[in-house]
């Protein structure tokens, strides 16, 4: 999983335990990635994604292609739900 997110975002402080809590229950079937919307290293793949909001989650296959996406607050039976699909197909 991806999540796109900033420093200064009060969404996105309020989602880091949540998603902090979900990497570490899934830490050996999952890989989760964390990149900071301003940092300029960061820009290609928010062209990519064409997002423009945070925090945002990006939940990709192996071969990176989208499977599910998430803006804002997200609960974590949400994320679980589509971590489990994922993990089954």
């Amino acid at each position: 999983m991806v999540e796109f997110f900033a420093y200064w975002s009060g969404p996105s402080q309020a989602m880091a335990p949540i998603v902090q809590g979900l990497e570490a229950e899934y830490r050996n079937r999952m890989i989760f990635t964390y990149l900071d919307i301003d940092n300029p290293a960061t820009r290609p793949f928010q062209s990519q994604l064409k997002f423009r909001t945070e925090p945002h989650f990006f939940l990709l296959d192996p071969q990176g292609r989208i499977l599910r996406q998430w803006i804002g607050y997200v609960t974590p039976a949400q994320f679980r739900q589509a971590f489990q699909d994922a993990l089954s197909l």
